[in-house]
């Protein structure tokens, strides 16, 4: 049984790897490993990023600067902040596909659902938004707050009426538009940003 030979650039890894668990020797083994996980983590990054991936590995060990700073940095009590730069860059975004059925069926419960069960309808289809990865935190974070925010102007504008003894027909109707708005809006979001 023969084993392939080390590619060049694999080589050149194991070898910077080699020398900076050489150098680390008097570390915690806790601050070791985290050390030698962090350098593993960024070489992996930089060489399989989908943005802009580094296939030669003398460039990524130049980037990386010689094992001696590491480990005195980390002696110091912090890794140098350009290490851990590829795990603080977030993965992008999923591809657009324009959404699926579940995405759909949540701006389906988030619009027309508040006109058939205002608060309810929204809140089940604000739900099924959360879970779906096509849509941003800052977007989801929106449609939440124009969902609840028109759910709680709706409330507040039902006890002005109440207290003000106003009309019980145009009263309520003021209220259920209130209520439907927020989520119309939030529903159109949603939506505007599926076809993003």
């Amino acid at each position: 049984m023969t084993t392939a030979p080390l590619a060049h650039t694999d080589v050149i890894v194991l070898d910077y790897l080699a020398a900076l668990w050489a150098q680390s020797e008097d570390l915690t083994p806790e601050l070791r490993d985290e050390l030698m996980t962090t350098v593993a983590d960024y070489i992996a990054v930089r060489r399989t990023s989908p943005s802009a991936p580094i296939e030669d590995a003398t460039e990524i060990v130049r980037r990386l600067g010689p094992p001696e700073a590491l480990v005195a940095a980390a002696r110091r009590g912090h890794l140098p902040p350009h290490i851990r730069l590829p795990a603080l860059v977030p993965s992008p975004p999923p591809a657009a596909t324009g959404g699926g059925a579940a995405e759909f069926t949540a701006i389906g419960l988030i619009t027309a659902g508040a006109f058939v069960l205002p608060g309810a309808g929204p809140v089940a289809g604000m739900l099924m938004a959360s879970a779906s990865p096509h849509w941003t935190a800052a977007e989801k974070a929106a449609a939440w707050f124009l969902v609840l925010g028109s759910g709680a102007a709706a409330f507040a504008a039902a006890l002005f009426f109440a207290v003000a003894g106003a009309g019980p027909a145009s009263g309520l109707l003021l209220v259920y538009l209130i209520a439907v708005g927020g989520s119309v809006l939030a529903g159109k979001r949603l939506h505007d940003g599926l076809r993003r």
